[in-house]
């Protein structure tokens, strides 16, 4: 595999607090990467390290196998989280202004605006002052300037912060687009529903450690809670029955055309295979699926050691931040 990004075993410290202790990740070429954590985990002094705002302690970065140099720079774009635009600056005049330090053609910028303008329907704010922008407006305005030097790496922060659903649904389309195209995206989110559309590998970083990391479909199978959802007929005995000992019912429901509905959780020492061969001589199968963990619960279980539903009410703060970002 190709990476477009390496970083070895970097350590930051500011004053008294250790940012990131002996941190790895490498971003796989025309992919999104999904760099996640709990906030103060350490994920922004990273970003940061790779834009060469700061510079690590310790350890060794590298860009399309080169060591990274100013001259990468060019080469990336990057969406913080936070707005930095100028409020009484008109718009247009700060886009085009933004685009030639990029080193972007001053026609050939005002073109490209002018196309992307049109898409996010932001033309009659083009004269307008950053001020009078809505906090969405202001973030589509970031994501064109961001993206019109066609850099070879992307590194969205919270892209989504302040958008309607409407248009994070146009983002993503977007963002998809342009991984489609051959850019490769570090994507940095609390939302987990967008990691799992978006993603195809993930690093955690939790305490300024990396604790989590691979592509998103094999963490999703390594973490598996051995549940699955059985679509069965024609039972000869009951259900409790005809599962012992190799798993047990969490869920039992009617189903349509006299069919059974029912969740099961697999017994230690037993796999799926084991369950079909036991009940197949008891049951008609109609269905059977795997129901893996959403990422969510992943990153709640890594960090915490426990699922959502095990926490307590005064654990359920990480949870619920992560739900409403």
């Amino acid at each position: 595999m190709e990476y477009i990004f390496q970083a070895e075993n970097i350590y930051k410290q500011y004053e008294n607090h250790q940012a990131l202790t002996d941190v790895s990740v490498s971003v796989p070429r025309d992919g999104i990467f999904g760099l996640l954590g709990p906030n103060g985990a350490g994920k922004t002094t990273l970003i940061r390290i790779i834009n060469q705002i700061i510079a690590p302690d310790q350890g060794k970065l590298f860009f399309k196998g080169e060591k990274l140099h100013s001259k990468h720079i060019a080469r990336i774009g990057y969406l913080p989280e936070e707005r930095g635009l100028y409020k009484k600056m008109k718009v247009g005049e700060q886009a085009l202004y933004l685009a030639q330090l990029k080193n972007v053609d001053i026609k050939d910028a005002r073109k490209s605006l002018k196309e992307w303008f049109e898409k996010f329907d932001l033309m009659p704010w083009w004269d307008r002052k950053v001020e009078e922008l809505s906090k969405g407006m202001q973030q589509k305005v970031q994501f064109i300037i961001t993206i019109l030097h066609k850099p070879e790496l992307l590194i969205f922060d919270e892209p989504f912060s302040g958008f309607d659903p409407i248009n994070v649904n146009l983002l993503k389309s977007e963002i998809l687009k342009l991984r489609d195209q051959g850019t490769s995206i570090i994507f940095s989110t609390h939302n987990m529903s967008s990691v799992e559309e978006l993603c195809d590998h993930i690093a955690l970083i939790n305490k300024s450690e990396k604790i989590l990391d691979g592509k998103l479909d094999e963490i999703k199978k390594a973490h598996s809670n051995r549940i699955f959802t059985l679509e069965i007929g024609d039972l000869q005995k009951p259900m409790e029955k005809i599962l012992s000992p190799v798993a047990n019912i969490l869920r039992l429901e009617n189903g349509k055309d006299g069919l059974v509905k029912a969740k099961v959780r697999i017994e230690e020492g037993y796999n799926a295979n084991d369950l079909i061969k036991h009940i197949l001589p008891s049951v008609h199968f109609h269905g059977f699926q795997e129901e893996l963990p959403s990422m969510n619960d992943i990153f709640i279980k890594t960090v915490t050691g426990k699922y959502p539903q095990e926490l307590k009410k005064e654990d359920l703060k990480l949870h619920m931040d992560l739900d409403t970002n």
